[in-house]
């Protein structure tokens, strides 16, 4: 038996992953258990909780594999510093110590956690490190159902690339081609999420979901003085515009002054029509850029399937329009696209490059993304007692028939189900879930139980089978990490009046008859319900089906603006009693609002600081 523990940490979203003989046991981010939301910190709790899945020691562990090279990084940052030199000394003089004191000795700081968390652990040699693209690559392609694939990658950096090409076939991967730091799509997206008054590695899916209210009339002039985009996808950003290769900033004066306005303070500045039309354009010029390298590489290199990975693959509003384009017959991406997923691409790596491991699989061996801990009812009924809880046990087809039921009366649902979502998308492990025929709901969800911008997007959950009845797409996305339209029989079309309105004045028309994840742009990010992944899932939407006629409910991550989404079963009774909530389902446990303590009520709405 050969296990090998993967980690990833110190930038980002740290998590741990642990397979063993090449299958993956467990998965997840440190900021579930820690509630520090992308706790970039040593993942300890991460670390113990995979260890525990797989009833391993940390002695007893073969390989232990980071996801990057720290000394790789820092020849980056030098060699940087220095080009640009004497321009970004406080920013040199800032981050050197830390590098100096801890980075720069990533293996002995790395070997010491790991000591204090078993003193048995005394082997050095155990630790060995992946190249953080790498890691991308093999997490994208090793679990993917392929033998053959074309892997792209697509971030802010790594050590040196931002852009890496390479071709996975059985246990291999080749990287053929590199697109180097300070350029990169990932910072280029970073610095508009910068300037729109949102926060770097955390807000650029709120320009996403901000770019249908606008229209795009900066493209041209973003691709005409920031980038220099050839044919083939391949890009240079003009970096007098810039301030993030040595400065403290993503932007600089010349940015502001080029379109005209200051950087958004968001405690101050409200989101405006200007606002709307900058994440319009940066996003068409994203998708302009993926477009353009995905044909590209089609063209060049004839594979029909396509991995990606990067945390410019969470951009589901591009990878849905890579599958319409339709260069390639099939596409794959890694729900844990980002740094977390590094972890588990560096563990799986290890065993098929290093150990030269074979792969048998011609199926997804994620299991549905559901890596993460949960609980049995004997845990769940004595922690419930312990919170002063009021609930009844019942029977999964009974939760299923009542939740349905419940659901189809327009109240909220926290499901805690399962093992807990490894990734950025809860996937009905971890969900609040509401009845998308609601015109009110997208509204009522983001201000009174979500606590968040009242433009923000949901996303529907969908049976399999009743796929392309609804949307406007035949094609499985079980990681909700693809963007297709609402089907246009189901839609509404928009009166002469309503066409002329502008921005955040879209939001209260009815679009289609499931307004509530219907987005302006009658689009919607998708997650196809499957019955071997998540039964209970399947079975809750299929009884909601029965009474509706309607195989679809709203589904968003279960937290509030700014929280981790939820992990254990405190987690979930605090986010139930600090929101507008309705009804909780932890298991068979059913938890009614009504019948809960009043004095355990608690005010979520300022806990967290704001994402």
């Amino acid at each position: 038996m050969t296990s090998i523990l993967g980690i990833s940490a110190f930038y980002h979203d740290s998590a741990a992953a642990l397979i063993i003989d090449g299958e993956i046991i467990a998965a997840a981010q440190e900021e579930r258990f820690s509630r520090v939301k992308h706790d970039a910190r040593f993942p300890v709790n991460a670390v113990k909780y995979v260890l525990s899945e797989g009833g391993i020691s940390l002695n007893e562990i073969d390989h232990v594999v980071f996801f990057e090279k720290p000394f790789l990084k820092f020849e980056r940052l030098l060699e940087t510093y220095m080009a640009f030199a004497p321009k970004g000394f406080k920013s040199f003089s800032l981050s050197m110590p830390i590098w100096l004191r801890e980075k720069l000795f990533q293996k002995k700081f790395l070997f010491d956690n790991l000591k204090k968390l078993d003193q048995k652990f005394k082997d050095i040699n155990k630790l060995k490190f992946s190249e953080h693209h790498y890691s991308h690559a093999a997490s994208a392609f090793y679990p993917s159902p392929f033998k053959e694939a074309i892997i792209l990658t697509l971030d802010g950096v790594g050590e040196w690339a931002t852009t890496t090409l390479a071709i996975g076939k059985e246990n291999e991967i080749k990287m053929l081609k590199e697109i180097h730091f300070p350029h990169s799509l990932g910072l280029l997206y970073s610095a508009f999420t910068y300037y729109t008054g949102f926060k770097v590695n955390s807000g650029e899916y709120k320009v996403m979901g901000l770019a249908p209210y606008g229209k795009p009339k900066y493209k041209d002039l973003i691709l005409k003085e920031l980038i220099d985009l050839k044919e083939d996808g391949s890009f240079k950003l003009n970096m007098k515009y810039f301030n993030y290769a040595t400065g403290l900033t993503m932007t600089n004066d010349k940015f502001s002054k080029l379109f005209n306005h200051a950087v958004r303070e968001p405690k101050k500045d409200l989101l405006t029509d200007f606002h709307m039309n900058i994440a319009s354009s940066i996003q068409a010029v994203t998708e302009e850029i993926i477009l353009r390298l995905t044909k590209g590489i089609s063209k060049e290199y004839n594979i029909s399937n396509l991995c990606l990975a990067g945390g410019v693959a969470l951009n589901c509003v591009a990878n849905g329009k890579i599958l319409k384009e339709k260069h390639f017959d099939k596409i794959w991406i890694q729900p844990a696209a980002g740094d977390a997923g590094g972890s588990l691409g560096a563990a799986l790596a290890y065993w098929h490059h290093e150990l030269k491991n074979p792969r048998n699989n011609n199926k997804d061996r994620m299991k549905g993304a559901y890596l993460g801990p949960k609980y049995n009812n004997d845990q769940i009924e004595k922690k419930l007692n312990e919170l002063r809880a009021n609930f009844s046990k019942k029977t999964p087809n009974e939760i299923s028939l009542i939740i349905a039921e419940e659901l189809s009366k327009s109240k909220t649902v926290g499901w805690f189900q399962g093992r807990m979502e490894f990734g950025p998308r809860a996937l009905g492990g971890r969900s609040i879930l509401a009845d998308p025929r609601s015109e009110k709901m997208q509204k009522e969800l983001n201000l009174k139980i979500k606590f968040r911008e009242s433009f923000r997007p949901f996303a529907p959950s969908v049976l399999r089978e009743d796929l392309k009845d609804w949307f406007e797409i035949d094609y499985d996305s079980p990681y909700m990490l693809l963007v297709s339209q609402v089907k246009k029989d189901k839609q509404i079309g928009m009166s002469e009046s309503d066409k002329k309105l502008f921005g955040i004045e879209k939001l209260n028309i009815k679009r289609s008859t499931i307004p509530a994840i219907t987005h302006v742009d009658y689009s919607a990010r998708i997650q196809t319900v499957h019955k071997e992944t998540n039964p209970r899932y399947y079975n809750l939407i299929n009884e909601f089906k029965k009474i509706t006629n309607c195989p679809v409910l709203v589904n968003t991550s279960f937290n509030v603006r700014g929280e981790p989404i939820v992990c254990s079963i405190e987690d979930a009774f605090n986010c139930f009693m600090g929101t507008n909530l309705d009804i909780l389902v932890i298991e068979d446990f059913l938890l009614f609002k009504n019948d809960q303590d009043k004095s355990l009520m608690k005010n979520y709405k300022n806990k967290f600081e704001l994402d």
